[in-house]
């Protein structure tokens, strides 16, 4: 158990920032599913600027690897591209 008073609230903070990482990651990859999903190319190209948005928030806060977010920008773009 922590001793100190810091260690205390630090453990909570962990917590609510992780619980916070896990929503917004999970909104991210729904909203990445429905874009695949998508059938038509209008409807995709609406949708793309907002899931980059999401995806570009995830790499600046370091919930993913800035690596892995535009691994995944290249793909939705590709796979929009080719409908």
């Amino acid at each position: 158990m922590a001793n100190h008073k810091s260690a205390l609230k630090r453990i909570r903070r962990n917590e609510a920032v992780r619980l916070r990482n896990r929503y917004q990651h999970k909104t991210t990859r729904n909203a990445i599913k429905k874009l695949r999903s998508e059938e038509s190319k209008k409807d995709a190209q609406a949708l793309l600027p907002s899931v980059i948005s999401m995806i570009d928030r995830l790499a600046k806060r370091n919930i993913i690897h800035s690596n892995k977010a535009a691994n995944i920008k290249g793909k939705l773009a590709k796979h929009v591209a080719a409908l």
